[in-house]
């Protein structure tokens, strides 16, 4: 079979890693794809845009394409994949309609409330004026966050109600005309991801993740900076309720408004010491970099899962197979990312670490005479497994260290709440 990867990042990478491993899948395209998947195995990258759902939908029919994945999340919320079905073309991925769980934190937060999903009390504001003053009424900590797609960088976690009060400025001027203003839950963040046919749901391995740029989890929000799975906050007990409170009525809040909802419902959960789990967010698509650290650890050939997802055969598919183990992966960036950074510096090391066994996700990369270069503030995502964390961790970190190119940041303390408890 042949298989379309849309995107270009370091989980559309993982994505196009896993297929090209499956002996059923003799071609992978990836568009735009990057450095990394122009050189996979059976993978080539097409030029065309993510947007250009009228030239996906054309060479997808002309090289009958058997699955489309979709990665990112614009092209997502601006319905590709109402484009692809409407001309009969297997895709994965929620509608324009679906995916509205993420491209609005509004309508999101709509449809917690009347699902009774656990979360955030918060409000939604159209005038910044009115958000500071309920701000000012809340009191800090407070969150403030962006209503419609930012990157994973539109949320503003305030310590102060001064601080709140610019985020909503600093949010109004970037062009957020719709805004969340919200409780700031206590505990530790949980990525739960639940493949969904609009009717049955399977739950993946459950994965941490590092936003903040900095050591401790301090400074600016990311896209992500590192991650490992299985996660042990994600016991089976807490994922059992994570089925029952979240994705179960969440899924049918959603049909009850006309949706079928095929695709990765990510549930970002904040767990309380208590061991109650609430949502700070739902994503429309594969986390990155969870992503990352879950596929290597999955047996199921993925191909053949996301396609009972959209023939609707989830029900009756599999119990899904494991590899025993752990993932780490820590993301390489950019000097300066989050903030400006450079392109073009040459990266050297990679084939030493893919020597060594571990795997190296390439992200914002792209070929330049030859040579591999950075084209992005997250540059690669080196992930390693063990039979433990403890070697998880030190082979993710050992293959970083071959790992070169000027200006390269990474954080040294990924999976820092897995060691504090070992």
């Amino acid at each position: 079979m042949k298989v379309l990867v849309v995107g270009n990042g370091g989980r559309e990478y993982a994505l196009a890693w896993k297929f090209v491993q499956s002996p059923k899948v003799n071609r992978v395209i990836c568009i735009p794809g990057n450095g990394g998947t122009a050189t996979l195995e059976k993978c080539q990258n097409l030029p065309m845009r993510v947007d250009d759902f009228d030239g996906i939908a054309r060479f997808a029919g002309v090289q009958g394409i058997s699955l489309v994945v979709v990665g990112p999340e614009d092209p997502l919320a601006e319905g590709i994949v109402d484009y692809l079905q409407a001309q009969n073309i297997p895709v994965f991925g929620p509608t324009q309609a679906g995916a509205q769980i993420e491209s609005s934190k509004g309508w999101a937060k709509t449809l917690m409330e009347e699902a009774d999903v656990p979360t955030a009390k918060g409000k939604v504001f159209t005038d910044s004026d009115q958000a500071k003053s309920y701000i000012k009424q809340q009191l800090a900590p407070i969150v403030v966050k962006a209503d419609g797609l930012a990157a994973g960088k539109g949320v503003i976690v305030a310590k102060t109600v001064a601080e709140a009060q610019a985020g909503v400025d600093q949010l109004w001027e970037q062009g957020f005309s719709k805004l969340v203003v919200e409780e700031c839950l206590q505990g530790e963040e949980l990525s739960v991801f639940a493949l969904c046919d609009g009717e049955s749901f399977r739950l993946l391995l459950p994965a941490q993740d590092h936003k903040r740029v900095g050591e401790g989890d301090t400074g600016a929000n990311t896209g992500g900076m590192g991650t490992y799975a299985p996660a042990p906050l994600g016991t089976p007990e807490l994922l059992q309720r994570v089925e029952r409170e979240v994705i179960a009525p969440t899924l049918a809040a959603l049909q009850k408004r006309g949706i079928r909802y095929c695709g990765v419902l990510y549930a970002g959960l904040m767990v309380a010491a208590d061991g109650t789990p609430k949502v700070l967010e739902f994503n429309c698509r594969f986390g990155d970099p969870e992503t990352q650290v879950i596929l290597p650890l999955l047996e199921t050939p993925l191909e053949q899962l996301l396609l009972a997802c959209v023939q609707g055969k989830l029900e009756s598919f599999p119990a899904l197979a494991w590899q025993e183990g752990c993932a780490v992966c820590v993301v390489a960036a950019s000097e300066g990312y989050p903030g400006k950074y450079e392109k073009g510096k040459e990266i050297t090391g990679v084939a030493d670490v893919e020597e060594m066994g571990a795997m190296v996700f390439q992200a914002g990369t792209r070929k330049k005479g030859g040579q591999l270069v950075t084209d992005g503030g997250r540059v690669l995502g080196v992930t390693a497994t063990g039979p433990n964390f403890e070697s998880a961790i030190a082979n993710t970190y050992k293959a970083l260290n071959k790992i070169n190119f000027e200006g390269m940041y990474f954080r040294q303390d990924i999976a820092h709440r897995v060691r504090q408890n070992t």
